[in-house]
């Protein structure tokens, strides 16, 4: 998949354009790329996502996201859009008239323009699906994708992550939800009392759920491990930041400075504070043997 960072950067030609932040990648946003295919198809142009780093609402409204600029595209990538451009979402871009906006669209040259109804754009949100229709020949405004009756929307996602709940949050992505980042010097205190963790870095502002999750963990090199996962402060020790911690089990070896993706399978239990090393030894015990079996029939 190509990526630009502005419509002026890609080829002069003809295209069939999605718009929006595509924050998860989830069913609804599947939705659109699969409409936007489809459309590509018919006309036999690029399918192009047009979307927004970071999504629209961590700037305004200051939420967690649910993936990262990687992260979304390596999604699209692999649900077949042919090209991205990723704008900076800025204030000063916020703060653009929504004819600036319908120039790039026009930039994109688009056949047909593909966007959630709700679709709103510009400074105040003033411009709407009626404005599309003056630089594409078609607008296709679908509706909100539900599932079992309930909205897919990121900020529901968000919602069930925030309470633990990954299997929820798993069926609105329509698939696991995951977490990269590079494993980073801890303080060591794991291998102390047997269970050695990997610390995963990722950046400020990406939505974890809190508690301890089994989990799979894939290496930068196909490698795949199953795990238990503890994403908390951490209290027996009186931790002070949100930490990010990976227990690998049969694994043995450095990882420092490698990069995995976690994949959060079920939760296990809340972050509980101890009333002491041993007593946090025994229940990781506990803890590793209900992840092993959660995680039995997962190849």
């Amino acid at each position: 998949m190509k990526t630009y960072v502005s419509p002026a950067q890609r080829p002069d030609t003809e295209t069939v354009v999605a718009v929006g932040s595509f924050d998860g990648v989830h069913l609804g946003h599947q939705a659109l790329i699969a409409q936007l295919k489809a459309k590509a198809r018919e006309h036999r142009v690029p399918s192009v996502v047009y979307t927004f780093d970071p999504p629209t609402r961590v700037l305004t409204q200051g939420v967690e996201f649910l993936s990262t600029l990687p992260e979304k595209l390596d999604l699209l990538t692999r649900y077949g859009v042919d090209e991205t451009i990723a704008m900076s979402f800025t204030p000063e871009f916020a703060a653009r008239p929504k004819e600036a906006f319908l120039d790039d669209l026009r930039t994109l040259r688009p056949r047909t323009v593909v966007v959630g109804e709700d679709f709103h754009f510009g400074r105040g949100r003033a411009g709407g699906v009626e404005d599309l229709r003056g630089v594409a020949g078609e607008v296709v405004a679908l509706p909100m994708h539900q599932l079992g009756g309930e909205d897919i929307k990121s900020t529901r996602i968000r919602e069930l992550l925030s309470d633990g709940n990954v299997d929820g949050a798993g069926r609105l992505l329509g698939r696991h939800y995951d977490a990269q980042g590079v494993v980073v010097q801890g303080d060591q205190l794991g291998r102390t009392i047997g269970w050695p963790t990997a610390n995963i870095g990722v950046p400020d502002g990406k939505a974890l759920p809190l508690g301890v999750f089994a989990v799979v963990a894939l290496g930068d090199r196909g490698e795949r491990w199953h795990g238990m996962a503890n994403v908390g402060f951490r209290p027996t020790v009186n931790g002070k930041t949100r930490r990010f911690e990976v227990h690998l089990f049969d694994f043995e070896g450095n990882l420092y400075g490698k990069e995995l993706q976690i994949k959060f399978f079920s939760h296990l239990r809340g972050e509980q504070k101890f009333g002491g090393l041993d007593e946090l030894k025994a229940q990781l015990a506990r803890d590793a043997q209900q992840a092993r079996a959660a995680l039995s029939d997962v190849r």
